[in-house]
């Protein structure tokens, strides 16, 4: 049981959360959009079990992206996060390599049963054409970003300024979000990439928040931070407006026609709640970026800024509203 919990404080549980409704948000809109393949719009148990089989498998992905991270961030944990299973050695380095390529296995093989209407049973998703398997492809990505994100084999764009924010946005903003739209419908669509762009262009500048306390650390790592490459001021202002502008997004898709289809917007929930829920994200963003920019230099002495508790609030709600706005009959 000791060793059990020094595997999950490896897997860091709190940080499976966001991704796991991430995931249920992406199916939910797509269920509830134009673009639901199965005419009746049932909510069968095929989708469901299809649902939480790619949610959990979400989770694996996050929890082996975070171990491969702790080790090699090893040499800054150190620094930075001192208790952690690797660095006090509760947890061998072969141990901790093991636990990561057990999830990525996890993590990825299921997804190849993550496959959409009219498939229905588990047969049929096995052997349908590969083009149906978007979601694991998809998964397929994700994982290859974690390493390109964590490796230095693989680049190791942690260590290069804002290449690292886009490394963590594009998987954990837009793929994640498409990820689950593919449960449910086929993502040759605007609709999912234009709400996998909303998050996405949040993440750039959210991703941020947490690297301005880790800044002795990382330096020691040789992390090129944009805290330390600007200072903290500097780089404040650097994430700010991805706090706000793309909240503004959101009223826009909910009106603007689809290109591929006129007679609907991009955005095909219901289009007053989005605008509204745009609206409200704009101008909690415009307050969290006040905390940031009233004193960018508390953002280095304490560990869970408030700028940092609010972003990670704010990206739930923004799921949230997501999955109600698509709920709503409109």
């Amino acid at each position: 049981m000791r060793k059990l919990g020094l595997y999950v404080q490896l897997s860091r549980p709190f940080t499976l959360l966001p991704p796991l409704i991430g995931i249920v948000s992406g199916a939910v809109c797509a269920w509830g959009s134009v673009h639901n393949p199965d005419p009746a719009r049932e909510l069968t148990a095929s989708v469901l079990l299809t649902v939480a089989l790619g949610s959990l498998c979400a989770s694996f992905l996050n929890a082996a992206s975070n171990a491969i991270n702790q080790i090699t961030d090893l040499e800054i944990d150190r620094v930075n996060k001192p208790g952690r299973p690797l660095v006090t050695g509760a947890l061998s380095l072969a141990q901790g390599w093991r636990f990561t390529w057990l999830f990525y296995l996890l993590a990825l093989i299921p997804t190849w049963l993550v496959v959409v209407h009219p498939y229905t049973t588990w047969g049929e998703k096995l052997r349908a054409p590969l083009v149906s398997h978007q979601t694991f492809f998809i998964y397929l990505a994700g994982l290859i970003f974690t390493l390109v994100y964590s490796v230095p084999a693989w680049g190791r764009t942690k260590a290069r300024g804002m290449w690292a924010n886009w490394t963590i946005a594009v998987p954990r903003g837009c793929l994640l979000k498409v990820a689950g739209w593919a449960m449910v419908a086929n993502i040759w669509h605007w609709e999912p990439w234009a709400i996998g762009v909303i998050f996405m262009l949040f993440l750039v500048g959210a991703s941020s928040t947490k690297d301005f306390a880790d800044i002795e650390g990382d330096r020691a790592g040789g992390c090129q931070t944009l805290p330390i490459l600007h200072g903290p001021k500097r780089a404040a202002w650097i994430i700010a407006p991805f706090f706000v502008f793309p909240w503004l997004l959101l009223p826009l898709f909910a009106y603007w026609p689809d290109p591929q289809n006129p007679e609907h917007a991009i955005l095909t929930g219901h289009p007053l709640f989005l605008a509204l829920l745009g609206s409200g994200l704009t101008i909690w963003g415009c307050y969290t970026v006040y905390m940031l920019l009233r004193d960018p230099e508390s953002l280095t002495r304490t560990e869970n800024h408030p700028s940092w508790r609010h972003m990670y609030l704010m990206m739930m709600a923004a799921q949230i509203g997501f999955a109600a706005a698509y709920l709503l009959p409109h």
